[in-house]
């Protein structure tokens, strides 16, 4: 339901000024020789007239041109209820590794081999698309982390920072922990009922100025849940002198010290079921106040004092 207001209703203060001033400043002089009339006398003597008409007329104008100018200046407004959004009371970041070894084509879409990041991509974009009333935000990190779209309840957006997401823009190395670091550091100032990193990797950390142990209490303390999802077919643990072997173990100490849970993907069907996963994560109830939007109408008004003014010019004239 909308509802009038005014701006600035104190403006309404000085309707009274023209009639102070009448009563303040000293009568205008007569030119000499004149002969001066009573306004009532000279009412009485123009009354029925066309005259009589035009000069009652004349003498409201100026009060009408007083109190339109007032009520611009107090701001007419109207308070429009807008629906709100739907919120889930839920701010997530995602983490994405784009370190050089997601280049690697070890994945399969649509019967076809691609990239790791190809395959991450597809499914991160559509996972945030689902998103309606969370709100979601990217870091993306490789020897450095950065964010690529700040938490926001425009899902579309984050998935658009996804799907352009290239390799090399942030190094090639893997600087686990400051990805998480500088998705925690937003969270940390958010007062969302729940609190949710989402961190993809597919290597271990060899880059950075924060340890992955370190970053894992650090969530604990703030209350951030990190699910951690451990990418590709090698485990550092099995295979400890391969390049392209993925630190679980790490990734998922992660995980446990913050409350959350660990997902090994070898696949994209693996991929595309941590999403349903995450999917399931219990949601809480985020009040926020009813938005309202305020409707300016000062402008017509505005328009009416205008008109008034021309009309008492205009009067002025045809009586010169």
């Amino acid at each position: 339901m909308s509802m009038w207001s005014f701006a600035f209703p104190y403006a309404f203060l000085s309707l009274p000024l023209p009639l102070l001033a009448l009563l303040l400043l000293p009568p205008r002089r007569a030119a000499t020789g004149a002969l001066i009339v009573p306004a009532s006398i000279a009412e009485r003597l123009t009354a029925g007239s066309a005259d009589g008409v035009r000069v009652r007329a004349r003498r409201l104008l100026p009060a009408l041109l007083w109190l339109a100018l007032v009520v611009a200046l107090a701001g007419p407004q109207r308070l429009e209820p807008v629906a709100a959004l739907p919120t889930s009371g839920r701010d997530i970041v995602l983490s994405i590794d784009l370190s050089g070894s997601m280049e690697k084509e070890d994945f399969v879409l649509d019967g076809a081999p691609v990239s790791r990041l190809d395959a991450v991509k597809r499914v991160a974009s559509s996972f945030v698309r689902s998103r309606a009333g969370d709100r979601v935000g990217l870091v993306i990190f490789a020897e450095t982390a950065y964010f690529a779209a700040p938490l926001t309840f425009d899902v579309e957006s984050v998935a658009r920072a996804v799907d352009e997401a290239v390799i090399g823009i942030s190094g090639r190395s893997t600087a686990i922990a400051d990805g998480l670091g500088l998705a925690m550091k937003r969270l940390e100032r958010s007062d969302a009922a729940s609190r949710v990193v989402i961190l993809l990797s597919d290597g271990a950390n060899n880059a950075g100025t924060v340890q992955p142990d370190d970053a894992g209490a650090l969530a604990s303390r703030l209350g951030i849940r990190v699910h951690t999802i451990a990418l590709g077919p090698e485990d550092l643990e099995t295979a400890p002198q391969s390049r392209d072997a993925v630190d679980t173990a790490t990734l998922r100490s992660i995980a446990q010290e913050s409350g959350g849970e660990t997902f090994r993907v070898r696949t994209t069907a693996d991929l595309e079921a941590v999403t349903g996963a995450i999917d399931a994560l219990e949601t809480s109830a985020f009040d926020r106040p009813a938005a309202q939007i305020h409707r300016a109408y000062w402008i017509y008004p505005g328009i009416l004092a205008l008109l008034l003014s021309l009309g008492l010019i205009l009067g002025g004239r045809r009586m010169a």
